[in-house]
């Protein structure tokens, strides 16, 4: 599908998560905040809109009861189910035009943020581009258990399941932005990748990592968006630095210090035309957002910027090449807390786009 040239340009954009319980409200604070690159809101004060059970309608072997969801795929009907899932994802596979009238559409009951975005924006859109997100597999597959309490990526037919089951479901939501022809940016949120490396994982293959994160890529490139990645903290960035990602979005504030000592890597995928998103707006602690300014902020990021800068790679063309981000959603922080780190975002690009483009 066609896939719309971007230009980042330094502009702020957000992650999902924001602590309001009314989507209108949270359209508001983003038309307000990041104009240029509008995002849907998820608000996990509504149950359904919680990271594990946003994206799972309709995969078949996930079971949601009396507020506890789990995997099992040993009921007798799950081979029927899993029959059906499989011919609906061979169909879009061939015939992608149905991919919107399909099973794997997220429902308005689950991302109303996402339904009232798209209505906003019809017939009135100036957007740069529009951003959405999804849970990625491994936060999802380490997050959820089976009825053993045995995480559901070590069993491949939950992992090939859920793995194809969000690839289709980020090919669906770039679909359903695309239709307002701008470029649509999908993050793929991975807190759980944090993990890597530690002793809870040690058994995953990073090949395997790879391998699905390559297929949520290419899903949503072949519905024509943008494919970024979020992980706030530090991971295996070697291993998604080599992947196909247009945008690596990363906890700037917090962990530049890891992040910098694969410095030949960023720089290859800054050459290859893919944009780093900094994270470089604090949100973990209200003390840290609450000392910082924007011009602190800005200062930090130029600081950064020198210890990545080389070559042609001076900080205005860095920043042609960057956005400006929270660390992480504001999910967890009070209102008032949430509002300033938006205010921060949004200054800090100011800033820095006034002196250096």
């Amino acid at each position: 599908m066609k896939q719309h040239p971007f230009s980042a340009g330094g502009l702020p954009t957000l992650i999902g998560s924001i602590p309001l319980a009314d989507h209108s409200e949270a359209l508001e604070w983003i038309f307000s905040y990041t104009p240029e690159i509008p995002l849907w809101p998820q608000l996990p004060a509504i149950r359904l809109e919680g990271m594990l059970l946003q994206f799972i309608e309709k995969i078949p072997g996930i079971i949601s009861k009396d507020d506890k969801t789990w995997f099992d795929i040993t009921r007798p009907e799950f081979s029927e189910e899993m029959l059906a899932f499989f011919e609906d994802y061979l169909l879009i596979s061939e015939e992608p035009d149905r991919l919107l009238s399909s099973r794997f559409a997220v429902s308005r009951e689950r991302a109303e943020g996402l339904y009232l975005l798209k209505d906003k924006l019809v017939g009135n859109n100036n957007c740069k581009a529009i951003k959405g997100q999804i849970t990625g597999p491994f936060t999802l597959l380490t997050g959820m258990m089976d009825q053993e309490q045995r995480a559901g990526y070590y069993d491949p037919t939950i992992r090939e399941i859920v793995v194809k089951g969000l690839a289709m479901k980020a090919a669906w939501q770039t679909a359903f932005l695309a239709e307002l022809d701008v470029p649509v940016i999908i993050f793929i949120d991975e807190p759980a990748l944090a993990g890597l490396g530690s002793s809870s994982f040690i058994s995953i293959s990073k090949d395997d990592i790879a391998a699905d994160q390559t297929e949520m890529i290419n899903a949503i490139h072949q519905a024509g968006g943008l494919a970024g990645i979020h992980v706030c903290a530090n991971t295996d960035w070697p291993l998604l630095l080599s992947l196909d990602f247009d945008i690596l979005n990363f906890d700037a504030y917090g962990f530049f210090d890891r992040l910098i000592t694969c410095r030949d890597e960023l720089l290859a995928f800054l050459e290859q035309g893919s944009i780093l998103a900094w994270g470089i707006v604090p949100t973990s602690e209200a003390e840290q957002i609450t000392k910082e300014s924007p011009e602190s902020l800005a200062d930090l990021w130029e600081n950064q910027a020198k210890q990545l800068a080389r070559g042609k790679w001076d900080l205005p063309a860095l920043l042609k090449q960057s956005l400006i981000t929270p660390s992480c959603g504001t999910g967890a922080l009070t209102p008032k807390m949430a509002r300033r780190v938006l205010e921060l975002t949004r200054d800090v690009s100011k800033i820095l786009r006034n002196k250096y483009l």
